[in-house]
């Protein structure tokens, strides 16, 4: 870590404890029975790109759900059963990424949407009191706020020029290994969160 100046940490499953599986369940439990042939972890179909891209709105997208389910599901229903993925954000990774703040200039960039956004917001709100991930990060990135989605090298470039930060001084901290390959083309330094892995292990690259 002596040359890594700055590090640009993904959210969902490094930060924030979440399950791909829970939304999974909550849909077929609303009647969507092939609801894992429509998303996953590595493959999304275009609805939800457009989703994280904030190239459709999420009333657009609860259309779409619900003319692809056949189903009159409601909009609080579409919503508890998306949200559903997004299960606790422990107190240690805030404490830790606190300690990091002294020593090198923090980031986050997530995939993610309007609807997620409001849920976590909520939920960290309630927790703590406040929105913690605003005193943590020097800058916070949405891919629907960009209009730009990991993998794409653009969005690392992005981030990396708005704040002159060097690639080859740039960690990325990502649990999905197509978004580690697109950072990796953007010229960052990366490290593979595998899944068992704890915040602290990023301090033995």
């Amino acid at each position: 870590m002596k040359q890594i100046k700055n590090i640009i940490f993904d959210f969902g499953g490094v930060i924030i404890d979440i399950d791909y599986h829970l939304t999974m369940d909550a849909f077929r439990r609303l009647g969507i029975k092939n609801f894992e042939e429509q998303y996953s972890k590595l493959r999304q179909s275009h609805l939800f790109d457009a989703l994280e891209k904030g190239t459709i709105t999420p009333a657009a997208f609860r259309d779409r759900i619900r003319s692809i389910s056949s189903l009159p599901l409601t909009d609080v229903q579409i919503d508890d059963a998306w949200n559903a993925i997004l299960i606790d954000l422990p107190e240690e990774n805030i404490t830790f990424l606190k300690s990091l703040k002294n020593k090198y200039r923090i980031f986050l960039l997530s995939n993610t949407n309007e609807i997620h956004e409001q849920a976590f917001t909520d939920l960290i709100q309630k927790k703590f009191g406040e929105n913690v991930l605003k005193n943590v990060f020097e800058n916070i990135y949405y891919s629907h706020r960009l209009h730009l989605r990991k993998p794409d090298p653009a969005i690392f470039s992005y981030v990396l020029k708005e704040n002159n930060l060097l690639a080859s001084e740039t960690l990325f901290v990502d649990d999905s290994f197509q978004h580690i390959e697109g950072a990796r083309i953007a010229g960052l330094q990366t490290f593979y969160f595998e899944k068992g892995k704890k915040l602290p292990d990023i301090l033995k690259v």
